[in-house]
């Protein structure tokens, strides 16, 4: 029989859309207390979780999507994709992206629909609970691994509790925004948003699901008889 961890992988997906029910802060405690559970190594544990909802939510919303519609240049901490990215990783980004729009009703040449969108981001999809992941900008390497264990454990233990999760990475786009609005110290930089709430089980845009690699493009496995 799977494992209950094994069933929570499969289930788990980007949500996009939320139902407005609010999420607790004893709910909230709990997903951040299993987000410390990750390994890491020297037990580290880097990384920082800034949990927003209500006003706190309103008012970082409010501030990211004025700077959008100010036209505020982007200041983005880090790189996501490799420069120049490698024609295959382009494509699988590329069908990703389609495929997401086409689930939307959003033609490929409807740039204003596309752009509207994208804009969810800063919303957090109007999610009831958000939360900015920050991390010493003087970490090493090795501790972007250690994060990611850390916000996958947050996600999954989202997901136990009938939660839904998506992953914003843009919110990296614009930094100073958020560190200007949440008072980060300046030694912190912003790795992404994570948008939580529960599933609205009939929007469309949650049904839209994007493929995996097959094993043998991505493993190899030795000494195996």
């Amino acid at each position: 029989m799977p494992t209950s961890v094994e069933n929570l992988l499969k289930a788990r997906q980007s949500t996009r859309a939320f139902l407005p029910d609010p999420v607790s802060r004893e709910t909230t405690e709990h997903l951040l207390w299993a987000a410390r559970r990750a390994p890491s190594g020297a037990n580290l544990q880097p990384g920082s979780f800034h949990a927003l909802t209500g006003r706190a939510l309103a008012g970082l919303v409010t501030n990211l999507t004025t700077a959008i519609d100010d036209n505020r240049p982007q200041v983005a901490e880090y790189e996501w994709f490799p420069r120049p990215i490698p024609p295959h990783l382009k494509a699988r980004q590329r069908a990703a992206g389609y495929a997401l729009y086409q689930a939307l009703g959003i033609e490929r040449r409807d740039i204003d629909g596309r752009r509207r969108q994208f804009k969810a981001n800063y919303r957090f999809f109007d999610a009831p609970l958000g939360i900015i992941v920050s991390i010493d900008r003087h970490m090493g390497e090795g501790g972007f691994m250690d994060l990611g264990m850390s916000i996958m454990a947050l996600m999954l233990a989202a997901q136990d509790r009938g939660l839904g999760t998506v992953g914003i990475g843009a919110m990296a786009n614009y930094a100073d925004v958020v560190h200007e609005t949440l008072a980060l110290p300046p030694d912190e930089m912003v790795l992404c948003g994570i948008a939580i709430g529960y599933p609205d089980e009939h929007a469309v845009i949650n049904g839209f699901r994007t493929e995996r690699e097959p094993l043998d493009s991505y493993a190899t496995l030795r000494g195996f008889d």
